[in-house]
């Protein structure tokens, strides 16, 4: 009874990874094929292996300079995210006052927002101060959309830390901050590979605000920048897909630098608040 049961538990775990994985093939699967093939070909086990279709969507596309831009715009929001979140989860943690818990809940009630809802009075402020296609911009909008579920993260983790881990760097004549900086904060590495691949994937794939704030082209970040590929290339799957293929790979890629940490810090952030 038992075997069977573990044979069943395996069996639902794998339908459910080829289910999510199947997209992804049909994806990749019309990235390679020859432009005289229909989209519908009965045959979609092997593709033409045509490698000529992400040359031609590199080129035409312009994905290099849009994966550049949004490097620059998720970088410096994820370096935002993790310096001002960590130093937030930590006070927050640390010292348990009114004051504090004010501000987790009121960040808490902030998760609930959707970000797409205060965009056209930010459009209004960033009109007013210049920010309309800039970086900075845009670094500081998506960075702060990621702060609250961020905070919260940071909080839930360093609450499970023993306080003996910063004191003894109290007690040798570091303050607060220089011991978080030092001794805490090496040990925060599993939440902080949780913040970086959530905010991250959230920041790179972020096309609801970008569409408002970056209307140079010159400065399209990758989804953006696919979307317009659409447009223009919408009958021509082959190219299409290797377009989605290229904007896809730098995020796969930076979800298989963190995923030793991310599990470990994601549930820690999940189970105790």
């Amino acid at each position: 009874m038992k075997i069977a049961q573990s044979v069943l538990k395996y069996v639902v775990v794998i339908f459910i990874a080829l289910l999510s994985l199947f997209p992804f093939y049909v994806l990749l699967y019309l990235s390679l094929n020859t432009p005289t093939r229909g989209m519908y070909d009965p045959s979609i086990l092997l593709p033409d292996f045509h490698f000529d279709n992400y040359v031609q969507a590199w080129k035409v596309s312009k994905l290099g300079l849009a994966i550049v831009n949004s490097l620059i715009i998720t970088g410096g929001a994820i370096a935002l995210v993790v310096t001002l979140s960590s130093s937030a989860g930590y006070s927050i943690a640390r010292f348990n006052n009114k004051f504090n818990t004010a501000v987790f809940h009121t960040l808490l009630i902030c998760l609930m927002i959707p970000a797409i809802i205060i965009t056209v009075p930010l459009y209004s402020l960033m009109k007013s101060i210049g920010g309309i296609n800039t970086h900075w911009a845009m670094i500081l909008l998506t960075a702060t959309n990621a702060l609250p579920f961020s905070v919260f993260l940071y909080t839930s983790f360093i609450k499970m830390l023993p306080r003996e881990v910063e004191e003894s760097a109290i007690i040798d004549g570091c303050t607060y901050f220089t011991a978080f900086w030092r001794v805490t904060f090496h040990f925060l590495r599993p939440v902080t590979a949780a913040v970086v691949i959530l905010s991250g994937l959230g920041i790179w794939n972020n096309y609801g605000q970008a569409v408002f704030f970056l209307q140079n082209k010159a400065l399209y970040t990758v989804p953006l920048a696919v979307g317009l590929f659409f447009q223009t290339y919408g009958a021509q799957w082959n190219l299409m897909a290797a377009a989605a293929v290229i904007g896809l790979a730098p995020a796969v890629i930076a979800f298989l630098i963190f995923q030793k940490y991310f599990i470990k810090g994601i549930t820690a952030g999940a189970v105790k608040g």
